[in-house]
C-alpha cells in the first residue's frame, strides 16, 4: 500500500501492463514446455525453478542478440540452445569430466562470459527440421498459456477509471489467443471471434508499420482494438516485442509506449502536456521486477508490483523500484475501488 507522501492510484490516467507474469501464468507455460526436454536429461534433478533458471539465462542473451526476432521464433532457439547445453553436459558426465551447472545455467539475475558464448554458437548452428520440431512446439504453446484467475475482471474494473495499454515481449500471433482470454474472460470459441482479438496489422514476415504509415503519427501505426467491431478488449493500445523491435528490459520499448500515450488523443494527446507531464499520468503495472520496475525507475515512471506469490523468478531486486505492491491485480482493483470511495 501507499504511504504518506505517495502519489495516489487515483493521480494516474493510465495503466501500462506488462502481460506474461503479470496477467498470464508465464512460468508455468514455460516450465510446462520445456519439462519434457529436460526430463531426457536426468543426471542433474531438475526441478521448476532449475528449468526456469535455465531459461533465464539464455534468454537475456539471445533476446539482446535478436531483437527483431518474433517470440514464438525466439522461444524456439532457446528451446534449440538449452538442448544443446543439455546435450553437453550429458557429454561431459559421460566422460567422467566434472559437469558444472553453469554449462546450462547462470545465477538468476546474469550470466557469464560462458553463456554469452554458448548462446550466440547454439544460436548460429542449423537444426534439422526433425530436430527443430519439438523447438517449434515449444515456441507456438503460447496459445496454450493460462491467464491467472484474477485478470480478465480486473482488467475490465480498472478499465472504467483508466486508459489500458499494453507493453509486451510477445509476437502479434501468440498475443491473439491470450488477448482473448482476458477480453473474454475465456477462450475464443470461434475463429470468428479470435480475429476480433487479432492484430490487423500482424505479419510473420514485415514490421506492423509499413513503408505507407510513416506520414502518420505514431500512435496511429499502432493496433487499437477498442476501435476493432464487437471488440470487449480492456485494452486502448496494444504494443508488442514485434512492434518495438525490442525486448524488454530495454527501454525502446518504453520510450515508444511514452510518445504513444503522450500525443494520442485518445489517451493523454488532447492535455498538451510535457513528456515529463506525461510521466506523471503513467503508472506501470507488472510482476517483473527486472523486465519492467527497473526500466521504469530508470526513465522515472512510477509503478505497481503485482507480486505473483507462487512467482519464482523475476522477484529479486537490490533495491524497492516499485510504489504499490499487490499480490494480485484483483487487489490492486479494489484498492482502486477504495480509494475512489475515500475521496468521495
Amino acid at each position: 500500500m501507499a504511504s504518506a507522501g505517495q502519489p495516489k492510484l487515483t493521480d494516474f490516467k493510465v495503466l501500462v501492463f506488462d502481460v506474461y507474469g503479470t496477467l498470464a501464468d508465464w512460468e508455468s507455460g514455460i516450465y510446462e514446455g520445456l519439462k519434457p526436454l529436460f526430463d531426457q536429461y536426468p543426471a542433474q534433478k531438475w526441478d521448476r525453478k532449475a528449468i526456469l533458471a535455465a531459461y533465464a539465462a539464455v534468454e537475456h542473451d539471445l533476446a539482446v542478440q535478436f531483437p527483431d526476432m518474433l517470440y514464438s521464433d525466439l522461444l524456439a532457439k532457446i528451446s534449440e540452445t538449452l538442448e544443446g547445453r543439455l546435450k553437453a553436459q550429458a557429454g561431459n558426465l559421460d566422460s567422467a569430466t566434472t559437469a558444472d551447472s553453469s554449462a546450462v545455467t547462470s545465477a538468476a539475475g546474469g550470466t557469464t562470459a560462458t553463456t554469452s558464448s554458448a548462446a550466440s554458437s547454439t544460436a548460429q548452428t542449423p537444426t534439422t527440421s526433425s530436430d527443430a520440431n519439438h523447438h517449434v512446439t515449444f515456441g507456438r504453446s503460447i496459445p496454450n498459456w493460462h491467464v491467472f484467475p484474477d485478470s480478465s475482471a480486473a482488467l475490465h474494473e480498472l478499465a472504467k477509471d483508466y486508459k489500458l495499454v499494453v507493453l509486451s515481449n510477445v509476437d502479434h500471433d501468440s498475443f491473439r489467443h491470450t488477448h482473448a482470454k482476458l477480453s473474454l474472460g475465456s477462450p475464443a470459441s470461434n475463429a470468428q471471434e479470435l480475429e476480433t482479438y487479432t492484430n490487423p496489422l500482424s505479419s510473420s514476415s514485415t514490421s506492423a508499420v509499413s513503408a505507407a504509415d510513416e506520414h502518420k503519427p505514431l500512435y496511429a501505426k499502432y493496433w487499437h482494438p477498442q476501435e476493432t467491431p464487437n471488440s470487449r478488449s480492456p485494452f486502448s493500445l496494444v504494443l508488442t516485442a514485434q512492434d518495438t523491435k525490442c525486448y524488454k528490459p530495454a527501454l525502446g520499448g518504453f520510450y515508444t509506449v511514452l510518445e504513444c500515450i503522450g500525443t494520442d488523443p485518445t489517451l493523454l494527446g488532447n492535455l498538451g502536456l510535457s513528456a515529463e507531464q506525461v510521466k506523471e499520468k503513467v503508472l506501470i503495472v507488472a510482476q517483473s521486477l527486472t523486465h519492467d520496475h527497473e526500466a521504469a525507475h530508470q526513465l522515472g515512471l512510477t509503478s505497481a508490483w503485482i507480486d505473483r506469490q507462487d512467482a519464482l523468478t523475476c522477484r529479486e531486486a537490490p533495491v524497492k523500484r516499485w510504489t504499490w505492491k499487490f499480490d494480485t491485480l484483483g487487489q490492486m482493483a479494489e484498492a482502486v475501488v477504495k480509494e475512489k470511495k475515500t475521496l468521495g
